[in-house]
């Protein structure tokens, strides 16, 4: 059956539900005990009646609690995860982890706040978590085979505020971000990452440490930034824009621009504005529901739900 957000909402009509859900995204071959790490060495501690129990304090809850027999703690489905210690009910949780994925603009922590009524800086926060856990990846898979390197800048031009004096320090200046992405052509995987400028150095830096470059060839636009990590490549096609050559064969930076112009869109229609400090997050977010494209948003989730873990986050974090 196809994931919706009525689907969901069906099949989690409790917190106990909500909990056994997502049981079924991180664990579907069974409970890994996130303290020692056994597997099939624990059972479920059942309520003594319906799906309350008590906990320490007095009050009822309904967190499907396990028991570990080799290290002998207990835990649950978000014990040591970006959610851990959250006052959030977890089918709210599940519902906005459903809409990070499945909306192809994202959704805006405002958003959140007006469909889910938690507070504004709950639902920042909310949202912040689970793009920190979109963030990790396995550092040691580099891309290889054909590989489309671009480089673009997130934000305003200081000459369009309210109150911009052009002149000495003013005109031809900017302040915008630059990011390079790199976009696997094979697989459709894209990496996007921050940088200081977009020298030769810095771009060898980036492609350094996301390609095996002697396996790799670039498709690049003829800027020659990228000469000092060409010959370090197995090879390199450039398409010349000054020129007005955009396409040549199957050589292009398409797959570069296309993921860029998602990415502006979404960033000015859905959010509006994003710092440099939170901007890495964000471009996670996005590189993830691009490398996923072809998934349902079921699939989606549970790749989510599969980097939650040994990311737990505080206030500040």
């Amino acid at each position: 059956m196809k994931t919706t957000v009525m689907s969901i909402a069906t099949q989690i009509k409790s917190e106990a539900d909500a909990y056994a859900y997502m049981e079924s995204l991180r664990w579907p071959d069974g409970p890994i005990c996130p303290h020692c790490g056994s597997v099939e060495k624990h059972y479920f501690l059942k309520p003594r009646s319906g799906t309350a129990r008590k906990t320490r304090t007095g009050s009822e809850t309904q967190r499907r609690l396990w028991k570990c027999k080799t290290c002998r703690k207990q835990f649950s489905v978000i014990t040591g995860t970006v959610i851990h210690g959250t006052k959030v009910p977890l089918h709210t949780w599940l519902m906005v982890v459903f809409e990070m994925c499945a909306n192809k603009n994202g959704i805006a922590a405002r958003e959140i706040e007006r469909k889910y009524g938690v507070a504004p800086k709950t639902a920042w926060f909310m949202t912040q978590r689970l793009r920190e856990a979109i963030q990790t990846r396995a550092p040691e898979k580099l891309l290889s085979g054909t590989v489309v390197a671009d480089k673009t800048w997130i934000g305003g031009e200081p000459k369009n505020r309210h109150g911009h004096k052009s002149g000495k320090g003013g005109q031809g200046q900017t302040d915008k971000t630059p990011i390079v992405s790199l976009v696997d052509k094979s697989t459709g995987e894209v990496r996007s990452q921050i940088v200081a400028n977009v020298t030769g150095k810095t771009l060898r830096s980036v492609i350094a440490e996301n390609c095996a470059m002697e396996r790799t060839t670039l498709h690049t636009d003829s800027s020659s930034a990228y000469d000092t990590v060409a010959s370090e490549c197995a090879g390199r096609e450039a398409v010349n824009h000054s020129e007005g050559e955009y396409v040549r064969g199957n050589i292009s930076t398409n797959a570069c621009e296309n993921f860029f112009s998602q990415l502006k869109r979404s960033i000015d229609g859905t959010h509006h504005h994003v710092s440099r400090e939170h901007l890495g997050r964000y471009l996670a977010e996005f590189d993830f529901r691009h490398t996923t494209r072809e998934l349902s948003d079921s699939a989606r989730m549970e790749v989510l739900m599969g980097r939650v873990g040994e990311r737990r986050l505080v206030y500040g974090g």
